[in-house]
């Protein structure tokens, strides 16, 4: 296969997966293969909330609808014209993939195939029905992928690089296993937001977005706020509300429950308004249904504060702040160009 056939693979994916939206699904008899393919991803979509009750049909919905926005030939061109590929001999490359949020692994996935690479994909079993239909469907539109994408259960061998996504007790493991192998390996982060108190309705919203889109639970949600001294919540409070309904679903219920109670029986002074807690700590990942703050006295110190600990956020969501900031609402709609812990994964690919 030539670059071009690869994109045309993609966006043709794209294309299909453009029928599945939060506004629900519509059949589009254009889309490729659709025949074969539509009902049946119907169905994984079923399997895959069954089996994970955080893969709630709103959040498997937003992760396709973002994969179906990001996969047009025009950003998948924009996106790769920026490497030569022309020189790649194809290697097996070795993908073990978190399973906290839908297709968390997918572009990993993308960038492995779409750099002319073979794949080897260990799954989350958290997250293991979407990811190989759609692979079946890149190999019906091009069959040049055939042979070239591999899943296992078992552990990995046979292969010549890894991209490993886990923890950061499971990436000691990963970095003792994979040591005679290039290897990206991923830990725990988390994103922050920077206010300054002047922020709109509008902004806050967005923020919401940025804090409860997964039940936050992928490392892209803020779990964080870095606010002025004497900072008033009551904006943010007004703001987030749009996300009360998230209270009756059960999974997260229990979560704020259980979290609540943990708070008041340790005496820990917190805000809370029904459905999600905010409380002053200086870790970054907080707990399902509360977001950390902290205060901050000055904009250098904060800065310098970000860039000390850089290792441990994703995300720093802000406006005007700093360099590379990601504006509120837009954490969880990364472009094909953004790369996890600002780790080219092209560039690593075009290496080994």
């Amino acid at each position: 296969m030539i670059l071009q056939q690869r994109i045309n693979a993609f966006s043709k994916l794209g294309h299909f997966l453009s029928q599945f939206t939060t506004k629900g699904i519509q059949k589009d008899d254009t889309v490729q293969a659709n025949d074969l393919f539509f009902e049946g991803f119907k169905h994984q979509i079923k399997l895959a909330k069954e089996h994970n009750g955080w893969f709630t049909e709103a959040n498997v919905y937003f992760s396709l609808e973002s994969w179906a926005h990001a996969l047009t030939t025009k950003n998948i061109n924009q996106w790769t014209r920026a490497y030569n590929f022309e020189t790649i001999e194809p290697k097996t490359v070795g993908i073990i993939m978190a399973g906290n949020i839908p297709l968390v692994g997918f572009h990993d996935f993308l960038s492995v195939l779409i750099s002319g690479h073979n794949v080897l994909v260990k799954q989350s079993s958290n997250d293991k029905h979407l990811l190989p239909y759609l692979a079946k469907y890149l190999e019906v539109v091009e069959p040049g992928f055939k042979g070239k994408i591999t899943f296992t259960q078992d552990k990995l061998e046979n292969f010549d690089a890894v991209i490993a996504t886990g923890s950061d007790n499971t990436a000691r493991y990963f970095e003792y296993y994979f040591r005679n192998k290039p290897s990206i390996i991923r830990k725990n982060r988390n994103s922050v937001a920077i206010l300054n108190g002047n922020e709109s309705k509008e902004d806050l919203e967005a923020l919401s977005d940025d804090i409860f889109r997964y039940y936050g639970l992928g490392c892209r949600n803020v779990s964080k706020l870095f606010v002025p001294k004497d900072y008033n919540f009551d904006a943010f409070f007004n703001a987030v509300y749009k996300w009360h309904p998230v209270i009756h679903e059960a999974k997260y219920a229990n979560n704020y429950d259980y979290n609540k109670a943990v708070y008041l029986m340790s005496e820990f002074d917190m805000l809370e308004n029904g459905f999600l807690m905010i409380k002053e700590d200086k870790s970054y990942a907080s707990p399902i249904a509360t977001v950390f703050y902290e205060y901050y006295e000055s904009k250098e110190n904060l800065k310098n504060k970000l860039e000390e600990e850089h290792d441990k956020i994703q995300c720093v969501v802000a406006n005007g702040f700093i360099k590379n900031e990601i504006a509120f609402g837009h954490t969880q709609k990364p472009d094909l160009w953004d790369y996890a812990d600002a780790v080219n994964t092209v560039e690593f690919l075009l290496k080994i």
